[in-house]
């Protein structure tokens, strides 16, 4: 009969601890668009990736011009130079396609530019999250701008701007920037 009145007791007492857990939320794209470093890491991200898609797009103009070319010429040639005129084009665009998997495929270039320049301002903003969660005893705290789907959220428990405080960084309201 002890052992039971104990257990009852203990389930409650962990009930009741259950349901006083602290929760939070954080936008981390309303974040990170307040951080300068972000938003310079981002334009060079950009500047970066318009540079290597003009010189994709232009491999791939010189060997559309290659191909009508040799389109023109193909009817005049001896057989052999037809071949090797058409494996160069062939190379060519492997090259290309090659080179466009390199700087765009999944961990290509521009994927290895983001870790290097986005990555550690994300993991500023997380390790500021958890110490702000840990110093007010949230048990958890979910970000709004995943999937994570939230139909209502309580204004009450935004943290965003405390975050950025805690980062040393004054929130700029003006989400247009």
């Amino acid at each position: 009969m002890k052992k039971q009145l104990l257990l009852t007791v203990l389930f409650s007492m962990a009930m009741f601890f259950g349901f006083a857990q602290k929760y939070a939320y954080i936008n981390s794209e309303y974040i990170l668009s307040q951080i300068p470093e972000y938003k310079e890491a981002q334009a060079e991200l950009d500047r970066v990736a318009v540079q290597w898609q003009k010189e994709i797009e232009s491999k791939f103009a010189s060997i559309d011009s290659m191909y009508k070319r040799y389109q023109v010429e193909s009817i005049t040639l001896p057989e052999q130079i037809k071949r090797s005129r058409e494996e160069a084009i062939i190379a060519q665009e492997k090259a290309a396609k090659d080179l466009q998997k390199k700087r765009f495929g999944q961990s290509g270039d521009l994927f290895k530019k983001r870790e290097e320049l986005v990555k550690p301002i994300q993991d500023r903003v997380i390790n500021a999250v958890n110490d702000y969660a840990k110093e007010r005893g949230y048990a958890f705290v979910f970000d709004t701008a995943g999937d994570l789907t939230i139909i209502y959220a309580d204004p009450k428990w935004d943290i965003n701007d405390a975050v950025l405080q805690k980062m040393g960084i004054s929130a700029n309201k003006n989400l247009n920037d």
